[in-house]
């Protein structure tokens, strides 16, 4: 090779070289912490306002006894973040070691063995969207953590049809995200947001169910346009498919070991909806699931122990992110410099068209998500400013709710803050790295998709 050809190759491998999500992360980190020496802090007044604590509208004021953050404080905000985020690493521990479990008795591969092959490993294009409004439908009705358990199904579908792993993930974290974000029965934002707004829970639930289906159509056509032909190299631990499909059978123990997975699923999303389960219950609930799939198959003691922490050791890398990604939350708070960033922000809708006042209030939010990452505490946070702003500027306190929606739920699909998300990317073995490069094209096109529906509500008065 000519020195002109080694010195091409060497600036492609620059060029194409991107940081390992970690260091993405610490650097996303740093910039934070340069904003707390450019962004005052400041503060809204709040109120506990049937058993919630509710921003006080046009109360901000800015605070001058905060003390700076030193250089020091950034590596001390990482175990804190570790700390602060311990619910969603060790519900991806847990997971991680029940789909380990899952996977050694064969009977999850058998099922989708059987299944695909039923239908139709050349009908690719329809299991992955089947797949995707099936994700999507948990998304809409059970919510966005709560899922976190299915993802590894969907790597398993993929692998069946011969797609990698980014196939699979993208089908359930991109199916599950875009239902939550665009549910119309959402009661984390949806649901907040309409009470403070005083509009009857779940109503003008029709501009939310077409942004949700034509979403969801949106992304199974690019998984299967462009994201079945990515590059993608498989991590060594990723479980594919083992055998040809015609060789797949369900044997019993198979499928009482899948009566048991689906019935302690059935029994989390009861607990979910009538005792008001979270996290800890939830991650409770798949080590129980896991012990009793063991002792179906026969496991001692010590062989569950084992495989579920070999399962939790394959997705430490991933569940470390997400201690790192919660750092940059402790930064924000210890400068007391998110409420300036909602004020300022919040200004930005005001003196703009109504017609677009809703897309830039979707914007607006997206930026505030970064930064209040919770979906009802945004809306506790956000929607006692932005009601009245939609109300100065002539836009429906409904079209304002639905733009919030847009613009903290589609986020959740990117940004680092998001523990639900990185928790899923680290059970389908897809680093936050790799998953950008998959998503990002995708998120402009739904972004353009529901800009258009929020001027098209704007027009016809809803």
């Amino acid at each position: 090779m000519s020195h002109n050809e080694q010195a091409l190759t060497q600036r492609k491998k620059w060029y194409r070289t991107v940081p390992d999500p970690m260091v993405l992360i610490f650097l996303i980190l740093l910039a934070t912490y340069a904003l707390t020496f450019v962004i005052p802090a400041g503060e809204f007044e709040r109120v506990m306002q049937d058993g919630r604590t509710r921003v006080v509208p046009d109360s901000f004021h800015y605070l001058s006894d905060v003390a700076a953050i030193s250089p020091f404080d950034i590596f001390v905000a990482i175990p804190k973040g570790l700390n602060s985020a311990s619910l969603y690493l060790f519900i991806v521990f847990i997971a991680g070691g029940l789909f380990h479990i899952l996977q050694k008795t064969g009977a999850l591969e058998n099922a989708i063995g059987v299944a695909v092959n039923r239908v139709g490993v050349g009908r690719r294009n329809v299991i992955i969207t089947a797949g995707t409004f099936i994700y999507g439908f948990f998304g809409v009705a059970v919510g966005f953590e709560n899922n976190i358990a299915l993802v590894p199904i969907a790597v398993l579908i993929a692998s069946a049809v011969g797609c990698s792993s980014l196939v699979g993930t993208t089908m359930a974290v991109g199916g599950i995200g875009i239902g939550f974000a665009l549910s119309p029965i959402n009661p984390y934002t949806v649901g907040v947001a309409q009470g403070i707004a005083e509009l009857p829970t779940f109503s003008g639930a029709w501009l939310r169910t077409a942004l949700v289906l034509s979403a969801l159509a949106l992304l199974s056509f690019y998984i299967c346009r462009w994201v079945v032909k990515m590059d993608f190299e498989e991590p060594d631990n990723t479980k594919a498919m083992s055998k040809s499909l015609d060789e797949y059978r369900m044997s019993k123990r198979d499928k009482l070991t899948l009566a048991v997975f689906v019935g302690g699923l059935a029994a989390m999303l009861v607990g979910v909806f009538t005792q008001g389960w979270y996290i800890n219950e939830i991650a409770g609930m798949f080590l129980l699931i896991a012990i009793a799939i063991g002792v179906v198959n026969g496991l001692s003691a010590n062989q569950i122990v084992k495989q579920m922490m070999e399962g939790a050791s394959g997705v430490t890398a991933g569940a470390l992110v997400i201690g790192l990604a919660a750092s940059i939350q402790v930064i924000l708070n210890q400068a007391q410099i998110i409420d300036t960033i909602v004020y300022a922000l919040s200004g930005l809708i005001q003196d703009i068209p109504p017609a677009f006042s809703a897309i830039m209030a979707s914007v607006v939010q997206g930026v505030i998500n970064l930064f209040v990452p919770s979906g009802s505490g945004q809306a506790l946070v956000t929607m006692p400013i932005l009601v009245p702003v939609a109300d100065l500027v002539g836009m429906s306190r409904q079209l304002m709710i639905t733009a919030f929606q847009v613009g903290d739920g589609l986020t959740n699909l990117i940004v680092p803050t998001s523990g639900g998300t990185l928790a899923m990317l680290a059970l389908g073995r897809v680093s936050y790295e790799k998953w950008l490069k998959a998503i990002l094209p995708f998120m402009v096109l739904v972004y353009a998709l529901s800009w258009v529906g929020l001027v098209i509500g704007h027009m016809v008065g809803y």
